[in-house]
């Protein structure tokens, strides 16, 4: 398993989307302009830890 996180507001070229088997998004609230890299790995990490728990 390998995350690839996007830069904040811009998110991944297409050349590395393009090489990515599946492309995931955190969803946020309107008023919100992007979450800060740290903060989207974090999210990321936890689910892929909760889904191999089950």
């Amino acid at each position: 398993l390998l995350l690839v996180i996007g830069s904040e507001g811009k998110g991944l070229s297409r050349l590395v989307q393009e090489n990515c088997d599946a492309i995931l998004s955190i969803p946020i609230a309107k008023e919100t302009e992007s979450l800060n890299a740290g903060i989207a790995a974090s999210v990321a990490l936890y689910e892929v830890a909760k889904a191999r728990l089950k």
